[in-house]
């Protein structure tokens, strides 16, 4: 009974968080995602000169990534080891599918294992990242210039995508007081983050904030 309890106030904490509007953290994410998908766009138009169809599925990607990095800056598949090893790791993995089995020819399988060997080698090194699964498929089933890549594929435009998006992600998601990139656990029961949900419903649930109470009051 307890612990369906304890689950009823945690989904009402999610519910709450995830249905409430926020014009001022709706704006910073706005704001983060148009910079950091902007500029991607901009530097593969100018260092790669790559086709519309090219950019589309890689900023299908990094589309991808921004969700996490500005939506959901404090989920654990948002940090940043998990968005560099995850789209570094997918490359890899993506690349040397493609070296070993072709494309078009085996697209099936070249396809399922890229991306089914990213997912286990991104478990294996504890960075799971949803759009590295993307970053493989891109590799496998891009155009002829994304294939002529090869190995640099990892670099650019995997990697200068990821830094852009990185760095875009550290200054805008660190404006707000209510946010901190990457997530600290501590910072939940802070003083911007109590100011944005009730003290009740947060202290119905989170462990943290019921410590931070007790020893704020101790300090009064």
């Amino acid at each position: 009974m307890g612990k369906i309890k304890k689950g009823y106030k945690k989904a009402r904490y999610v519910v709450y968080q995830q249905t409430t509007l926020d014009p001022e953290n709706h704006l910073w994410t706005f704001i983060g995602s148009f910079v950091g998908i902007g500029l991607i766009g901009y530097i593969q138009t100018k260092l790669h000169e790559f086709a519309a169809e090219e950019q589309l599925f890689l900023i299908g990607s990094f589309g991808a990534s921004a969700v996490l990095v500005y939506g959901a800056a404090h989920s654990p598949l948002a940090q940043p080891r998990n968005l560099i090893l995850g789209h570094l790791i997918g490359s890899f993995v993506g690349v040397s599918v493609f070296k070993i089995l072709g494309g078009m020819e085996w697209l099936w399988i070249s396809s399922a294992l890229a991306v089914s060997l990213s997912i286990i080698l991104m478990q294996v090194f504890k960075a799971l990242h949803p759009p590295g699964g993307a970053t493989a498929l891109i590799a496998v089933i891009g155009s002829d210039k994304i294939a002529g890549l090869g190995y640099s594929y990892m670099l650019s435009p995997v990697m200068s995508g990821v830094l852009v998006l990185l760095v875009i992600g550290l200054i805008i998601n660190n404006i707000p007081k209510h946010r901190r990139y990457p997530y600290n656990s501590d910072f939940t029961a802070t003083d911007g983050m109590l100011k944005k949900y009730p003290r009740r419903l947060l202290l119905s649930w989170h462990p943290k904030a019921r410590t931070f109470y007790k020893n704020k009051n101790k300090k009064v």
